[in-house]
C-alpha cells in the first residue's frame, strides 16, 4: 500500500445523512467550526466562531467580604472541624458565574436535483455515502439519483480562513439550490447581491448557566451602549453555468454544472482585557476580504492548500495495529481472526461501533479513534485561536451544558493531554496563551479573595479570563471553592518545555507564570499546628466526604489533589530556577515549603486517602479521581519509584470501579491513562473498549452524557500512554501493551527530553525502535555534546543492535533485563533492533 493509500484507511463513513447534531461530521480551523449533516434534499451546516461568547467584557469580580469569610472557613475547619458549617461560610467567598459559548447560526441549503426547473427526480437516491476524511480534513457526500451522480465536499481552511462547500454532478445543469443563514441570537440576514448573503447579529450581554433556575437566563443589553458581542457571517456563491438570483433573505442557483459556496465569519472581540468593539464596518470588511481572497483563488486551490497544510501536521504520527489474536475456542485459526477483522473494517463507521458495543474489538476502529482525537485538536485549536472548551469549538445550544466553558478542574487540561505526545505542540499554544492571559485577573482574585500575592484561578473560566470562584453566594462549594485551577494549568507550560526543550520558552513564557502561581501558594498555605503546610479551604473537586458525625461536606483542608499540585509546582519552579540561574531566595522558600507539605496517606481500605483525614465517601464511585493526580497526569507516583503509593492508587481505582466509577466518557478516558501508568495494559485496554462501547457517539464524539469532547482527547492520550511513557526519567517503550495488540507500529510520538520515537512490534515482542534526538535549548547550551538517556522496554526481548543514521558511535550499557543507558553523540536519528 502506497503512502497515500494507508492514510485513506482513516476515513469515517456512513450510509445515511445525520439526523441529529451529534451525528454530523465536525470541521474546523481552530476559529470557525462547522458540522455537516449530509442531507439530500436539505443540508444543514451549523456554524460556530471561537470568540462568540456572551458577556460585555471582563468582570471586576470584587467581593469585599471574602477575607472575613476566609478566616471563618479556616476557623471552622482547622479548629472546630465543623465541615458543613465551613461549606456554608465558603459561599461567602464566591463571585459571578462564567459566560457561555454560543452558536453563531446555521447555513441551510435546499438542494435541487435534475434540470433547471428543479424538478424532483423519480424514485429514490441510491448509493449514498457520507465521509469524513481525517487525513485531508474534508467531509463529502455522494449519491446517485435518476442516473445522475451528485457530489458534495466541505472543508474549513486554516490557510484561507473560510468554510468552502462545493457541489457538482456528472451531468451538466443538474445542480440547483437555495441558501439561507439563520441564528438563534439577535440577528438579521440580507442579500447584498444575487451572489452574496450576510448575517449580522449581537450576542447576549449575559447568560446564566443551564443549571441555574433563573427567570431570564438570557439577557441582551442596550443596542448601542451595553450590548454583547457583534458577529457577522458572509456567504458568497460562485456557479459554473446556470443562473443566480436573490429572493428576500435567500440566494438561489438554478441549473448549474457546479456551485461553490464560501463563508467567512468574525466577531467584535477585541481582547479578553477589554469590551468588544462596536465597529460593524471593520467587522464586515474582515469577512468580505477573507471571502474575496478565497474567491480569487478558486475552490481547487483553496482545497489543495487546505489539505496540504493539514497533512503537514496530521501525518506526523502514524499508528496501526495488526490482527488481534484468535479468540473463542483454542482451535480458531489465525485466518479466521483476519477474516473477522477485515469484515468489520469493511462496514460503515456506525455499524462498526455497533459491533463493538455488542462485544467485538475492531483494532482499526481503535486506531481511527486515536487519530480522530488528533484530528479534533487540529480542527479546534490552532495558534492565535481560543483553546478548546467543553465542546471543542462546536455548540448548537443557546444555553449549552455547563455553559460550554473552560472547566479547569480537569476537563480543559484533558483536552490538551495529547498535544505534545501526539506531535501537535502548535495546537497547545492557545491554552498556553490563555494561561498567560489569566494572570492579570488571577492576581486580582488572589489579592481580593485571599489576600495573597501571585495569581490563582478556580474551576471555571471563559473568554474574558475570569478567575473568581463562581456561585454568586449560593453555589455548591464542592465545585465552586477550589482555588487550585491556576496551579493545575501551570503544568501545561512545563510540559511544553519538557517535550520541546526551548530554554527561551522556559525563561520568557513558562517560568513567569509558574513563579507567580507558586508565590500564591507560599501565601495561601497554612500551618496545621503540628508544622505541616496545607491548603484551606480545600476540596477534592466535585466529590463530597462524610464528616465524623455522618453529615456530607465538601470543604476541608489539604486534599490529596491540592498537596500533589503544590508539591509538583514547587518542584517545577525549583528545577526552572536552577536551569535559568535565578531566584535563589525564592527557591529556598519553595524547597522549605515543599518539605513541610502534608504527606501522602494510605487509608483503611489500603487506598490513597483523598482528604486530610480518612473520611468516608458520600459517593464511593464518583467520576472524579482527583486524589490520583500524582499517578496521572502527574509523575510523583510510579510503580517502580513509589511501589507502596502505586499499590494504594490501584486500591483506590478498584474501590471506585466497584462502586460504579468511570461512568462518564472523560472519566473512563482518565482510567485508561491511570492504568497505563500502572503498566497494566489489560485494564487500560478494557477501559478503552468500555469508552468505545458506552461513551462514544456514532460520529465518534465522546459523551458525558451529553456530548463533551474531553473524553476524545483523553482517549487519544491514553492510547499514547500505553505505547510510550517518558515521565519517570526514562523512555519506556510499550509500557502497557495489551495482549490484543499482538502486532503494530507507531511513528512520530514525542517524548520528554526532546525525543521523537517510532516503534515496531510483532507477535507481542518489540522488534525495532527509531529514536530521533532533536536539538534542544539545554543541549545546545552544552555544545551539542554526548547525551545520556535511559531506555526501558518489555523484559522478554533484548537489545541486539544500536546504530546512528550518520555512522557516529552510540553506546548502550545494559542495566538489567529490559533496561539500558544510551550514550548518544548528539542530535540525530538512531535505530535500535531487538530480538
Amino acid at each position: 500500500m502506497g503512502e497515500d493509500g494507508r492514510w485513506e484507511r482513516l476515513t469515517l463513513w456512513y450510509e445515511q445523512p445525520a439526523q441529529r447534531w451529534v451525528e454530523a461530521m465536525p470541521l474546523g480551523n481552530g476559529r470557525l467550526g462547522a458540522m455537516v449533516f449530509g442531507g439530500i434534499r436539505r443540508e444543514r451546516v451549523p456554524l460556530n466562531e471561537d470568540t462568540l461568547w456572551s458577556g460585555t467584557g471582563p468582570k471586576q469580580a470584587a467581593n469585599d467580604d471574602a477575607l472575613d469569610h476566609l478566616d471563618q472557613v479556616r476557623r471552622l475547619v482547622l479548629r472546630e472541624h465543623d465541615y458543613p458549617a465551613a461549606d456554608r461560610a465558603a459561599q461567602g467567598i464566591q463571585g459571578p458565574y462564567s459566560e457561555s459559548y454560543l452558536p453563531l447560526g446555521d447555513l441551510w441549503l435546499d438542494v435541487g436535483h435534475g434540470n433547471a426547473a428543479g424538478r424532483t427526480p423519480p424514485g429514490e437516491p441510491a448509493g449514498y455515502r457520507r465521509e469524513l476524511d481525517l487525513d485531508g480534513a474534508v467531509a463529502s457526500v455522494r449519491y446517485r439519483w435518476d442516473g445522475v451522480e451528485y457530489r458534495r465536499e466541505a472543508l474549513v481552511s486554516a490557510v484561507d480562513g473560510v468554510l468552502a462547500l462545493h457541489l457538482c454532478a456528472d451531468r451538466p445543469g443538474c445542480v440547483s439550490l437555495g441558501a439561507s443563514l439563520q441564528s438563534a441570537l439577535w440577528s438579521r440576514s440580507e442579500c447584498l447581491a444575487p451572489d452574496t448573503l450576510v448575517l449580522r447579529g449581537r450576542a447576549p450581554a449575559h447568560t446564566d448557566p443551564h443549571y441555574i433556575a433563573a427567570g431570564r437566563p438570557v439577557l441582551y443589553g442596550e443596542e448601542d451602549t451595553e450590548g454583547g458581542m457583534l458577529f457577522e457571517a458572509r456567504l458568497q456563491i460562485v456557479a459554473k453555468g446556470g443562473r443566480l438570483r436573490a429572493d428576500g433573505r435567500h440566494l438561489h442557483v438554478e441549473g448549474a454544472d457546479a456551485v461553490t459556496l464560501l463563508l467567512a465569519s468574525d466577531t467584535s472581540f477585541a481582547g479578553a482585557d477589554r469590551p468588544p468593539h462596536a465597529d460593524r464596518r471593520a467587522l464586515s470588511g474582515a469577512c468580505a476580504s477573507r471571502v474575496a481572497r478565497a474567491l480569487a483563488r478558486g475552490f481547487d486551490a483553496v482545497r489543495a492548500d487546505h489539505v496540504r497544510e493539514h497533512r503537514e501536521l496530521f501525518r506526523r504520527v502514524w499508528f496501526e495495529l495488526g490482527t488481534p489474536p484468535p479468540e473463542g475456542s483454542p482451535g480458531e485459526r489465525r485466518s479466521d481472526a483476519v477474516a473477522r477483522a477485515m469484515e468489520l473494517a469493511a462496514r460503515p463507521t456506525d455499524a462498526r461501533l455497533e459491533a463493538v458495543r455488542a462485544g467485538a474489538e475492531d483494532p482499526w476502529l481503535q486506531v481511527q479513534y486515536f487519530q480522530f482525537g488528533r484530528y479534533l485538536l487540529l480542527a479546534g485549536s490552532r495558534p492565535g485561536t481560543q483553546p478548546t472548551n467543553l465542546q471543542g469549538i462546536w455548540n448548537e445550544e443557546l444555553l449549552p451544558p455547563w455553559s460550554s466553558n473552560y472547566t479547569i478542574n480537569i476537563n480543559t487540561e484533558m483536552n490538551y493531554w495529547p498535544a505534545e505526545v501526539s506531535g501537535l505542540p502548535e495546537c497547545h499554544e492557545p491554552l498556553l496563551d490563555m494561561i498567560d492571559g489569566l494572570r492579570a485577573s488571577g492576581r486580582r482574585t488572589a489579592r481580593v479573595y485571599y489576600g495573597c500575592r501571585g495569581w490563582t484561578a478556580h474551576h471555571n473560566t471563559d473568554l474574558w479570563r475570569m478567575t473568581n470562584p463562581v456561585g454568586r453566594g449560593s453555589g455548591d462549594p464542592v465545585w465552586a471553592n477550589w482555588p487550585m485551577g491556576g496551579v493545575w494549568l501551570s503544568r501545561h507550560l512545563w510540559e511544553h518545555w519538557a517535550h520541546g526543550g526551548d530554554l527561551a520558552f522556559l525563561r520568557d513564557r513558562a517560568y513567569p507564570v509558574l513563579r507567580e502561581a507558586a508565590l500564591f501558594l507560599l501565601d495561601f498555605l497554612v500551618d496545621d499546628g503540628p508544622g505541616r503546610l496545607l491548603s484551606c479551604p480545600s476540596t477534592s473537586p466535585e466529590n463530597r466526604f462524610l464528616a465524623p458525625d455522618g453529615r456530607s461536606a465538601a470543604i476541608s483542608a489539604g486534599s490529596t489533589l491540592d498537596m500533589a499540585l503544590c508539591r509538583e509546582l514547587f518542584t517545577h519552579c525549583l528545577e526552572a530556577a536552577r536551569l535559568l540561574g535565578v531566584d535563589p531566595d525564592l527557591a529556598e522558600a519553595w524547597d522549605r515549603a515543599r518539605a513541610d507539605l502534608l504527606p501522602w496517606r494510605i487509608g483503611q481500605y489500603g487506598q490513597l486517602e483523598e482528604w486530610w483525614e480518612d473520611f468516608g465517601e458520600a459517593e464511593p464511585g464518583h467520576r472524579h479521581m482527583s486524589h490520583l493526580y500524582g499517578l496521572h497526569p502527574g509523575s510523583q507516583i510510579t510503580p517502580d519509584g513509589t511501589p507502596e503509593l502505586a499499590a494504594a492508587a490501584r486500591a483506590s481505582l478498584r474501590r471506585r470501579l466497584a462502586h460504579g466509577g468511570g461512568h462518564t466518557g472523560w472519566s473512563r478516558a482518565w482510567l485508561i491513562n491511570l492504568f497505563a501508568r500502572l503498566h497494566d495494559g489489560e485494564e487500560a485496554y478494557g477501559h478503552l473498549l468500555a469508552l468505545l462501547r458506552h461513551s462514544t457517539l456514532d460520529n465518534l464524539w465522546d459523551t458525558h452524557p451529553p456530548f463533551q469532547i474531553d473524553g476524545n482527547f483523553g482517549g487519544t492520550a491514553g492510547i499514547a500512554e500505553m505505547l510510550l511513557q517518558s515521565h519517570a526519567g526514562a523512555l519506556h517503550l510499550l509500557p502497557a501493551r495489551p495482549r490484543a495488540w499482538q502486532a503494530g507500529r507507531v511513528e512520530g510520538l514525542r517524548a520528554r527530553g526532546g525525543f521523537t520515537v517510532s516503534l515496531d512490534w510483532e507477535e507481542g515482542c518489540l522488534r525495532e525502535v527509531v529514536l530521533e534526538a532533536r536539538p534542544t535549548g539545554s543541549w545546545e547550551a552544552s555544545g551539542l555534546g554526548p547525551r545520556s538517556v535511559t531506555l526501558r522496554w518489555p523484559a522478554d526481548v533484548r537489545l541486539r543492535d544500536l546504530e546512528s543514521a550518520d555512522g557516529r558511535r552510540a553506546e548502550a550499557r545494559a542495566s538489567g533485563p529490559g533496561s539500558a543507558g544510551l550514550e548518544l553523540p548528539g542530535p540525530g536519528r538512531y535505530r535500535l533492533a531487538f530480538a
